[in-house]
Formats: structure tokens, C-alpha cells, sequence
């Protein structure tokens, strides 16, 4: 006796079809909570959601930016169950699924909560306020009322902090499935919105939204096309067919909350507090909000000269008394650097731009190839400008480069938020073994073999969900 599908498709995909042999066998599973988890005569809904390759635009996100993002082949999956029991009972499979991570607890204890008492509450089980999260964001935003609970399976093989949005996917393939479970009707793009508040305001992490949105817009092989203003959905962009994109893991851990991206972000609004401040009224309605509005040309004729390098928090609150930002909260005893994280954006969404364009040119060339290359190349100098590189990235980095274009490779840069992570190369179709090669070399100077992240799968909403019956 096993689950058979009732309604929805694997769409061919065989971690679907791993999953669903997973369910076939928890009766028998090595761990032993696991082989009662599930009631057999009540259905589930399971959902997928992918992680995704940042290619162009990066933490520019959260300051309006262009930036195209691929969904990535990797994948996390929930089994959800509704539960007579008011409670939310979570297992998520590691290592394999030969271990699992486990918490259970009453709906009404989180009902009340403010969102920083979840945080608080959530603080010695981290990765359990991404998906218990979802209900609390789905109550204060949505005024849900859950009257029965629910028990959810999770699955994933989205590699965590290598900068490819675990945590991404695992939200939004929560969300869609408590969506489908208990018949919530929510747009794709709501829900990626509703799912970057579980980052920012439960899980406490100041993430952008192009990592949401991807991995629940995304289309596969395409490049999704996003204006963070705050989430202007663009359309997909094709590679050309002789052109592919491939991410390389350098082994450093990254993190989204950490200390080097938050003070980054903040940096970057008040460069855009002390901009603002210098253009006079009618900034905010030229601009938006947003630095990725300032022009290139007019920050160079007129602000260039007069941003500084850094400043002290105490100095910027008392001249300009804070920013804009909710997620980030400008420290008085801590210096930032202000004048690169705040170029960063303005430049990175002009080259996006540029990226963008030339992508859709009929019949792209040799030459052309190179200068998306080059773009690539600037945008990761430019995160180190802000202090979000890292020695093993800019190995991987200057190892492309050294590989270049006679075989195939054109560009490379860090991804996401930088500090560790994933580097994107884009590359010639048939430069698999170029890039393995780079790898290669990786791996003996390092001590550090890759994760190669290759190929493609749909977003949360091009899949859908599955609903499936003993």
C-alpha cells in the first residue's frame, strides 16, 4: 500500500518522486518518530519550492535594483497533513534523512505573539521560525484563524549558507502548502512578500525579496526579471541556447544575518538618508525611496564628492536622525561605511540593466559574450568595495578569469549576500568541463571540493501542489 497522486504532477522532477517514496516507506522509516507521524486515512498536499542562483543585481535588491535570478535545480519539499489537534508538529530530515530535526507546539501559544517575542521564542531553534513563522505571518497579515492544525514533513536538498536561498525555500514551499492545505487563496508574488516577513520579522534575518520571489516565480531555464520597488515582476528572460550558468560553492559559510551584510544594508540607507538630504524636496518623489533611481551620471556630477567614505552611528542620527529602513537599526558607537554600499546599487543596477539587454539581443555574439563577462567581473569588485567578499570567492572568481574565454568561460561573480558562498559563472553550454576543471583546481588549493549547482527547476507556483491519498 502506498500514496497515489489524486491530484497535481510530479512534473517529471524525481526529487517529487523521491519524496513521495519517502512517504511510501515512513511505516518503516529508521527513525521511529517518524513512522506514526502521518494518519494514513487523511490526505496530504505537498509542495516544492527551489532555491536560486543569484546571476545579476544581488544585494542591490533591497535598494530597488534590477536583478535576474535563476531558479536552481535543488529543492525543498513539504508533505503537510491538517490536524484535529490544535498544534504545530514539524520534522525536517537531515543528513540524508538519516536524522531529524523535531518541535511541536500548541497554535495558541503563538497567536499572541508580537513578532519580536517570536523571535525571542524561536531563538534556540532557529530553523523552526521558518516554518512555524508562516502561520504567525499569515494571522497578523492576512487575519488567517487556524481552526485545526497541522503536521508537516520537510525535505530538502537546497544546500544550506552556500548563498542559493535555503532558507527562501524553505518559506515559501511552507507557505504554498499551508495555502493549499487550508484553502488560502494568495497570488505567488503575496506570497513571496509574506514569506520575505517571516525572514525580516520572525526569523529576524534583514534578507531583500528577489531570493522569495524566485523560488516562488521562478521558471525554469529562465531567468527571472525583478525591479525591487519593492517587487515588480518583469517576466523571465531566456539564456540563449548556447549560453549556461553555473554556481560553484567555495566551502565558506554564508549567512544573511550576519553582522557584514546588516551593516552593509544600513550603510546603504544612509547613504540614501544623506543623499536624499543633499538633493532637497522633491527627492523622495524623484527617486522613490529607492538608491537604484539615482542616475550613474547625476551621482558623479553632483553627490560623488560629497558622500562619506563612513561615519560614525551617533553623528549620522543626530544629523539626519535615521533612515528609511525597517529591518536594520543604526547603532550609535558603530562606524559605517557609507560611500561604497551606497555606489554599489546605484552602478549595479545600470550594469543589470546592460546584463539584461544584451541578453536579448537575436543572435548574441562573441564579442557581446564578453561584455556580460565584464559586467559579472565588476559586480563582484564591487562587493568587495562594500566588505561582503571573501578570499575563497575571489579564488573562484580569478580561477574563471584565468580559465576564460578560449575555453569557454566569460564571467563570474559572488552571489546573494556575499561573504562566503556561491560564485555564478556564466559559461558556454559546452564548458561543463571547463568548469569542472575550475573546480578542480578549487579543490587542490583549498582542500575544499564544490558543490557544482547546475540545471534547473520551476518556481513554487509553476509546480503547484500534489494532494495525495493511501
Amino acid at each position: 500500500m502506498g500514496y497515489e497522486i489524486v491530484r497535481g504532477n510530479t512534473h517529471g522532477l524525481s526529487d517529487v518522486s523521491n519524496f513521495l517514496e519517502t512517504l511510501n516507506t515512513l511505516a518503516d522509516h529508521a527513525l521511529p518518530q517518524l513512522r506514526t507521524f502521518f494518519d494514513p486515512q487523511r490526505e496530504l498536499t505537498i509542495t516544492r519550492a527551489p532555491g536560486r542562483l543569484d546571476v545579476m543585481g544581488g544585494i542591490a535588491d533591497y535598494s530597488g535594483s534590477l536583478v535576474l535570478e535563476l531558479p536552481i535545480a535543488e529543492a525543498t519539499l513539504v508533505a503537510l497533513q491538517k490536524d484535529s489537534a490544535q498544534r504545530i508538529s514539524i520534522i525536517s530530515l537531515v543528513d540524508d534523512e538519516t536524522r531529524a530535526l523535531t518541535l511541536e507546539m500548541p497554535l495558541a501559544d503563538l497567536e499572541p505573539f508580537e513578532y519580536n517575542e517570536a523571535r525571542a521564542y524561536f531563538s534556540s531553534n532557529v530553523w523552526a521560525a521558518y516554518v512555524a513563522g508562516v502561520f504567525l505571518v499569515l494571522a497578523r497579515e492576512r487575519g488567517v484563524r487556524f481552526s485545526r492544525g497541522a503536521r508537516l514533513l520537510i525535505s530538502s536538498r537546497v544546500p544550506e549558507s552556500k548563498g542559493v536561498s535555503s532558507s527562501a525555500a524553505l518559506e515559501v514551499a511552507t507557505m504554498s502548502a499551508v495555502a493549499a492545505a487550508f484553502n488560502i487563496k494568495i497570488e505567488p508574488r503575496e506570497i513571496a512578500l509574506l514569506c520575505q516577513k517571516v525572514e525580516n520579522l520572525v526569523v529576524g534575518a534583514p534578507c531583500g525579496v528577489m531570493d522569495q520571489m524566485t523560488s516562488a516565480c521562478g521558471e525554469a531555464h529562465q531567468l527571472l526579471s525583478l525591479v525591487c520597488q519593492p517587487a515588480e515582476l518583469l517576466g523571465s528572460i531566456k539564456l540563449p541556447d548556447d549560453l549556461a550558468v553555473w554556481g560553484l560553492d567555495s566551502g565558506t559559510r554564508h549567512s544573511i544575518g550576519g553582522g557584514d551584510y546588516g551593516w552593509v544594508r544600513a550603510g546603504a540607507f544612509m547613504g540614501y538618508r544623506i543623499l536624499a538630504e543633499l538633493d532637497g524636496s522633491g527627492a523622495d518623489q524623484r527617486w522613490r525611496g529607492y538608491l537604484a533611481n539615482v542616475e550613474p551620471s547625476e551621482f558623479e556630477e553632483k553627490f560623488a564628492r560629497h558622500l562619506p567614505d563612513a561615519m560614525l552611528g551617533a553623528e549620522f542620527i543626530e544629523r539626519y536622525g535615521g533612515t528609511t529602513d525597517n529591518v536594520t537599526t543604526v547603532e550609535h558607537h558603530r562606524t559605517y561605511a557609507i560611500r561604497a554600499p551606497a555606489m554599489h546599487p546605484i552602478y549595479e543596477n545600470f550594469r543589470v540593466h546592460q546584463f539584461a539587454h544584451l541578453l536579448q539581443q537575436p543572435g548574441l555574439g562573441q564579442d557581446e559574450k564578453i561584455t556580460l563577462g565584464k559586467l559579472m567581473y565588476e559586480s563582484h569588485a564591487s562587493y568587495s568595495a562594500c566588505g561582503l567578499g571573501s578570499a575563497p570567492t575571489d579564488l573562484l572568481v580569478e580561477l574563471v578569469r584565468a580559465t576564460g574565454v578560449g575555453q569557454g568561460l566569460y564571467g563570474a561573480k559572488i552571489t546573494g549576500g556575499g561573504s562566503g558562498g556561491t560564485v555564478s559563472v556564466l559559461g558556454d553550454r559546452n564548458a561543463e568541463a571547463a568548469v569542472r576543471n575550475v573546480a578542480d583546481r578549487y579543490a587542490s588549493l583549498m582542500e575544499h571540493e564544490p558543490y557544482i549547482f547546475s540545471g534547473s527547476s520551476p518556481g513554487s507556483a509553476a509546480f503547484g501542489h500534489l494532494v495525495v491519498r493511501m
